[in-house]
C-alpha cells in the first residue's frame, strides 16, 4: 500500500516542497506540495525525478576501503578505523595543514553539510581548505564582505515587489536561481512583466531567460564590470544618484565618483560591444524606476573581474536608493541566524590572512582557491608541507576544478584520502576510504544556507520520509564520526560532537548582553532542548536563539522545533523587510562603498578598456535537468536538450567549415576536448559554449548511465592560472580558445 510524505527538495537552490508517493520504502512519485508556504506547489523536472535520483542503483550502500590497491566493501567500523589511522598518521608526521579538506556544492543542500563541516575544520586546525565556492560565487562573498563587513550578508532582489529587474550573467529559467532562493523563479519573472514591470537581461547567450526579457543585451563575455561601472558613471554624471534613506548608512560616495571617472559609456563601449547610448539608457531607466534591483550571478562571477562586477551590482543598487528597500535588494533574515546584535561598528572583513604554499594565493573567507589544489598536492616547496591527505565531502573537483587531468594524477599520489560520497565518481575513485551517505528520502532536511538567501522569510523542516535502511548510517552520524576520527577522538560516541557544539553555543549565548538567554545557566538550557537526536537538538537551539525564536520561554509565541514540527508545510515569516544598519559589520558601522582592496583593483579594470579578444572565447552553460556533475547518472534527467555539445554561431561555424553535429576540437591553455557542434544563433558571434559537469569517461567509476554518454570536461580547457585576484575564483567564462573541425578518425 502506498503512502505520502512531505520532503523539501535538495536538488537545487529553489528548495521546493514536495509530496512524495512511497511504496514500502521506495519513492515512486513526487509532486509539488501545494500547501508549502514557500513554493506553493511549484516543481521542476529535477524535483519530479526525486524518486529516480533517490533510487539510483549505482548509489553505494556500504563503505569501501582500499585493500591491495582495490576498493572493497567493508563494515563501518573497519572504515572508520582506517580513517582514524590514515588521517592521524599524516597529522602526527606532517602537521594539520598537510590534511586538505574539499567541500562540494551538495553540502549546502543537507542538514549534515550545514552542521558538521565547520566543526571538522575547527577540530583539524588546517588552513588547506578548498570548496566549490571558488569555482562559483566567492566574488559575491568578498564584495559583500568589503561593502558590509560580512561575507554572508548578500542582498537578494525582492522579486515579488520590484518594478524593474536587471539580470547580468544569470539564467534562472535554467538554474532555478542561485544566491537568490526563489521557488518558481520563472513564474515570478512572468508576474513582474504582468504587473507592468521591466525585465532586462545582459548575457552573451540568448538564454530562456533572455527570451522572456523586455530587453536582451548580448554583451561580450567578461566585460560585465566595465558595463556596470559605466552605468554608475552615468548616474553620477547626470545627477541621478539618490541614496534616499540609505544616505546615513553609506560612506565613500564622493571617492567613488572620482574613481569611476574614466569609465564613461564611450570608453567601455568597444570592450563591451554595447553602444554608449544604450548604456546611458540602462542607467536612466534603472534610476527612474519606482523600485529596481540589479542581480548578477555566475556569468558575472567566474570572470577576471568577478569581485569588481559583484561589487558594482550592489553599488548600482545603493546609488539608486534600492538597497534595503522593498522592491529593491534586501537582506533576508533566516530563522536559524544568530540572535541579531545591536547595530554599530564591528570587526570588519579581511582578505589574505594567509596564503597558499605554492603560488601564494591569498585566502578569502578562510578558503584557498580550488584551482590551487593540484599544485598544493604535487609541488614541493621549502615553505611548509604539501597536502598529503585529503578529506572530500560531497566533492568532485576532478570535474569541477580547472585542469582535472593534473588533479587526477595528484590525487593518485596522496598518502591517504577519504571521500564522503554516494557515488564512485571521478574523484572518489581515488579514495582510500569511501563513506556513502543514504539517499535523500532517508535524511532530514532544513535549508540552513539557502534561507539566508531566500526572497521571502520562512522556515521549514522535514524529517526523513523513509526509515534508514539496515546497514546504512545517517549522514549526520557519518560526519560526526569523521570529526572524531580526524581529531584524535576515534571511538567516542558521535553524540559527543553535538553535545560539544550545544555546550559551546549556549555557553557563549548566556554571556552576550543582547541574547534572550543572557545570564541563564547553559546546562539548564541544554536540558530544555527537544529533538529525537543531536542534529535536531542543535536545530531546536538555533531556532530558539534566532531572530524569531522563543528565547527558551522568553517569547512564548516564538519559534522552536516543536512549533515547526506542528507546521509540516512550513511557517511563513513574512516578506523581506529593511534591516540596515543591523546587518553591517564593518569597522565604521556603515556601508563602505570603496574599500581599499576594491580601490586597489580598479586600475586593473581600467587597463581592460583597451583589451579586445582576437579570437573565439568560451562561456559555460547550465541545464534545467542537471546540477553540476552529479545528476547525469539519472536517465530521466538526461537526453533532449541536456547534452554536452559546443554551441557556436552560424557565421563562426561557416567560417570554420563546421556543420551541425560535426565533431569539433576545442583547445585551451589546459588541454583540448572534442565535442559535437550545435550551430545556433542563441550564442553571439565570437563566442562558443560548453556545459559544465561532464566528462564521465574515466576508468574505475561506477556511474553506468553517465558513462554511456560521458561528454567532455569543459574545465580541462583551463590550466588553473586564470583567477580573480581578490577572491581566488577561477575564471571559467570569457576564456580564449581555439576551435577547429575535428579530423575524421
Amino acid at each position: 500500500m502506498s503512502r505520502t510524505a512531505l520532503r523539501i527538495c535538495p536538488l537545487c537552490e529553489a528548495t521546493c516542497g514536495l509530496t512524495l508517493t512511497i511504496d514500502g520504502t521506495r519513492v515512486t512519485g513526487a509532486r509539488g506540495d501545494r500547501d508549502d508556504v514557500f513554493s506553493k506547489g511549484f516543481i521542476c523536472p529535477k524535483g519530479a525525478s526525486f524518486g529516480a535520483v533517490d533510487g539510483d542503483p549505482d548509489r553505494l550502500r556500504t563503505p569501501l576501503v582500499r585493500r591491495d590497491g582495490e576498493l572493497r566493501e567493508a563494515t563501518w567500523e573497519e572504515a572508520f578505523d582506517a580513517v582514524a589511522a590514515g588521517l592521524r598518521g599524516v597529522v602526527d608526521r606532517h602537521g594539520p595543514h598537510a590534511v586538505g579538506v574539499v567541500l562540494g556544492n551538495p553540502n549546502v543542500h543537507t542538514v549534515a553539510g550545514g552542521l558538521y563541516p565547520p566543526v571538522l575544520l575547527a577540530g583539524l586546525g588546517t588552513r588547506s581548505i578548498f570548496t566549490a565556492s571558488t569555482v562559483d560565487q566567492m566574488p559575491k562573498h568578498v564584495s559583500s564582505g568589503l561593502l558590509f563587513g560580512d561575507a554572508n550578508a548578500i542582498p537578494v532582489p525582492d522579486l515579488d515587489r520590484t518594478d524593474h529587474l536587471l539580470l547580468i550573467g544569470a539564467n534562472p529559467l535554467e538554474s532555478n536561481g542561485s544566491l537568490c532562493t526563489a521557488p518558481d523563479f520563472p513564474g515570478k519573472l512572468k508576474a513582474l512583466k504582468a504587473r507592468g514591470g521591466t525585465l532586462v537581461v545582459i548575457d552573451p547567450r540568448r538564454t530562456r531567460t533572455a527570451k522572456l526579457a523586455d530587453l536582451h543585451i548580448p554583451i561580450r563575455p567578461g566585460t560585465d564590470a566595465l558595463l556596470l561601472a559605466a552605468m554608475a558613471y552615468v548616474l553620477f554624471d547626470e545627477g541621478l544618484v539618490d541614496l534616499g534613506e540609505l544616505a546615513p548608512h553609506v560612506e565613500g560616495v564622493d571617492e567613488l565618483r572620482t574613481e569611476l571617472g574614466d569609465f564613461t559609456p564611450e570608453a567601455v563601449a568597444a570592450a563591451c560591444d554595447v553602444e554608449p547610448a544604450l548604456i546611458r539608457t540602462l542607467a536612466r531607466d534603472l534610476a527612474a524606476a519606482p523600485t529596481a534591483a540589479v542581480y548578477g550571478r555566475i556569468g558575472s562571477c567566474t570572470v577576471p573581474y568577478g569581485t569588481l562586477g559583484s561589487w558594482l551590482v550592489d553599488v548600482l543598487n545603493i546609488l539608486t536608493g534600492n538597497l534595503d528597500r522593498p522592491g529593491g535588494a534586501l537582506f533576508p533574515q533566516a530563522a536559524t541566524d544568530r540572535t541579531p546584535r545591536p547595530a554599530g561598528p564591528s570587526h570588519g572583513f579581511a582578505l589574505g590572512r594567509w596564503h597558499s604554499r605554492v603560488s601564494k594565493h591569498p585566502e578569502a573567507k578562510g578558503e584557498l582557491p580550488l584551482s590551487a589544489l593540484a599544485e598544493e598536492i604535487d609541488t614541493a616547496t621549502e615553505d611548509g608541507e604539501p597536502v598529503r591527505a585529503l578529506i572530500a565531502v560531497a566533492a568532485n573537483p576532478v570535474l569541477s576544478a580547472p585542469d582535472g587531468d593534473r588533479l587526477d594524477k595528484a590525487l593518485a599520489g596522496l598518502d591517504f584520502m577519504v571521500s564522503v560520497d554516494p557515488y564512485l565518481n571521478e574523484t572518489s575513485r581515488h579514495a582510500t576510504v569511501v563513506l556513502p551517505p543514504p539517499p535523500p528520502s532517508q535524511s532530514p532536511h532544513h535549508d540552513f544556507a539557502f534561507n539566508t538567501l531566500a526572497v521571502r522569510n520562512q522556515v521549514r523542516y522535514t524529517r526523513p520520509a523513509v526509515p534508514l535502511e539496515p546497514g546504512r548510517m545517517a549522514e549526520t552520524e557519518i560526519l560526526a564520526r569523521l570529526i572524531l576520527a580526524a581529531t584524535g577522538m576515534h571511538g567516542a560516541d558521535p553524540s559527543a560532537v553535538d553535545d560539544l557544539v550545544v555546550g559551546q553555543t549556549l555557553g557563549k549565548a548566556v554571556k552576550e548582553a543582547h541574547s534572550p538567554v543572557h545570564g541563564r545557566d547553559p546546562q539548564e538550557l541544554a536540558a530544555l532542548l527537544a529533538g529525537e537526536n543531536g542534529p535536531e537538538r542543535r536545530l531546536d537551539m538555533m531556532l530558539r536563539l534566532g531572530p524569531y525564536g522563543d528565547g527558551f520561554g522568553v517569547r512564548p509565541d516564538g519559534l522552536s522545533l516543536q512549533k515547526l514540527l506542528a507546521h509540516p508545510h512550513g511557517i511563513d515569516l513574512g516578506p523581506l523587510a529593511p534591516r540596515l544598519p543591523q546587518p553591517l559589520k564593518t569597522r565604521s558601522g556603515k556601508v563602505e562603498l570603496l574599500a581599499r582592496p576594491i580601490a586597489d583593483d580598479l586600475p586593473r579594470l581600467r587597463r581592460a578598456l583597451g583589451e579586445l579578444p582576437d579570437g573565439l572565447v568560451l562561456v559555460g552553460r547550465r541545464h534545467l535537468r542537471s546540477n553540476n556533475s552529479w545528476m547525469h547518472n539519472v536517465p530521466a534527467l538526461t537526453g533532449g536538450s541536456n547534452r554536452c555539445t559546443l554551441h557556436l554561431h552560424p557565421e563562426d561555424a561557416e567560417r570554420l567549415g563546421v556543420r551541425d553535429g560535426d565533431p569539433v576540437r576545442v583547445k585551451g591553455a589546459g588541454g583540448e576536448v572534442t565535442a559535437p557542434a550545435e550551430v545556433t544563433d542563441a550564442v553571439r558571434r565570437g563566442v562558443v559554449s560548453l556545459p559544465h559537469g561532464w566528462g564521465h569517461d574515466r576508468p574505475g567509476t561506477r556511474m553506468s548511465h553517465a558513462a554511456t554518454d560521458p561528454g567532455v570536461n569543459v574545465n580541462q580547457l583551463l590550466d588553473g592560472s586564470l583567477l580573480d585576484p581578490l577572491s581566488g575564483n577561477a575564471v571559467l567564462n570569457g576564456v580564449p580558445v581555439e576551435v577547429a573541425a575535428a579530423l575524421p578518425a
